[in-house]
């Protein structure tokens, strides 16, 4: 996959937003055009409304959330404490379930030394943190003080680790199970190990899934085949991977969550009528991003580091994700993000800056008022221009 510099604007929708014809990079090789979230606007319609008469909700098979969004499974964003409160403030606070919090007891005391590590020995440091042993145990006791506060339960897991502890998952009583890694397909091939039968582990599953990462249309085809409720589209773009120096992949947003909600729309047809949710996941970090995502055809935004930055945040101040501590790769930073303001006021304000950090929500309503749509289906067709 490639993608050029523009140097002319050109309006588009969705349909052809996604990836552009082939570009000869040598004899034998060919890459495509694709374009990430700064290389497109959103261009308002004849018409506009009140924010006030605008639904920003979204609804995933049973559940249904005030704000179109999940907080992304990783520790410096979810605690059980902020996975309550979200569920609360309209969204969905997915628990990283290999994380801090199932690995340590006391994990307030692993979190602050983390905060206080010089720079140059973070990763090390996480790295022997991160090696202690997943406690199916306190699997079941985060979950239980998520579901004891009444909202919806989720957590995640990645691939690798699924097949071990999905049932620890399940007893626990999660509501939405999600399968989250660098890249997720339904076709892994091994000789070491057997792979996981993601169709036949949906199945046997009593509760919804949600599955990724993926980027193309063939392979979100692959994933809404096996059952997933909902594809996470997105790989290495997030602001604290470094997945795109380490191996070379990653992925333009816009072109990807199109690709991706145009294999929605043909799996609606083939399935006759099942729909399949599509999650935004990386690369989305301010309000005109989210409002971007959904204009290329996200149903959700799966977000970390804008909620980093919330005072309630159990990174303090510190931004990092599953990828930084791998024992034999890392392909992440831990990041300094700052604090912004309140979990609420970053979700919906008050804002009190001008840079897309805080009332994220109250924004994309805006944004959809301004282009006179009602609903988050609805503006999934608005009109989007790309710019030098």
């Amino acid at each position: 996959m490639g993608f050029k510099s523009l140097d002319f604007n050109r309006l588009l929708t969705t349909d052809t937003i996604g990836y552009m014809s082939d570009i000869e990079l040598g004899p034998g090789k060919r890459a495509r055009a694709a374009y990430s979230f700064d290389e497109i606007a959103i261009v308002p319609s004849r018409r506009t409304r009140d924010p006030e008469e605008v639904s920003i909700t979204w609804q995933i098979d049973a559940y249904k959330f005030d704000l179109p969004f999940l907080a992304a499974p990783m520790d410096s964003v979810v605690s059980p404490e902020t996975a309550i409160a979200i569920g609360k403030a309209g969204g969905l606070g997915v628990l990283n379930l290999e994380g801090i919090w199932t690995r340590y007891e006391d994990a307030d005391k692993q979190l602050s030394e983390m905060a206080k590590l010089p720079q140059d020995k973070a990763i090390k440091k996480m790295q022997e943190i991160y090696a202690a042993p997943i406690q199916p145990t306190l699997i079941k006791e985060r979950l239980a003080q998520i579901r004891a506060a009444g909202v919806t339960v989720a957590g995640a897991l990645s691939p690798q680790r699924t097949a071990e502890f999905h049932k620890a998952v399940i007893d626990a009583g999660v509501d939405i199970f999600v399968i989250r890694g660098t890249t997720v397909s339904a076709e892994h091939v091994s000789d070491k190990t057997a792979p996981l039968n993601l169709k036949k582990f949906i199945y046997e599953l009593d509760v919804p899934v949600i599955v990724g990462g993926c980027a193309t249309a063939q392979g979100a085809l692959h994933l809404m085949r096996s059952g997933a409720a909902g594809v996470l589209v997105g790989f290495g773009g997030g602001s604290a991977h470094t997945t795109k120096t380490v191996l070379g992949i990653s992925v333009p947003m816009a072109s990807a969550v199109a690709e991706v909600a145009s294999a929605r729309r043909d799996y609606l047809d083939e399935s006759g009528g099942r729909y399949v949710h599509v999650i935004a996941d990386g690369s989305v970090s301010t309000s005109g991003e989210i409002a971007k995502a959904v204009a290329c055809g996200a149903d959700a935004i799966m977000m970390g580091s804008p909620l980093a930055k919330a005072a309630e945040a159990p990174g303090k101040g510190w931004h990092w994700g599953l990828e930084a501590h791998h024992g034999e790769l890392p392909r992440g930073n831990r990041v300094q993000v700052g604090t912004v303001g309140t979990l609420n006021e970053v979700l919906t304000g008050p804002s009190n800056t001008s840079d897309g950090s805080m009332n994220l929500f109250g924004a994309l309503r805006r944004s959809m008022a301004t282009c006179g749509y009602s609903d988050l289906k609805e503006f999934q067709r608005v009109e989007v221009v790309i710019q030098p």
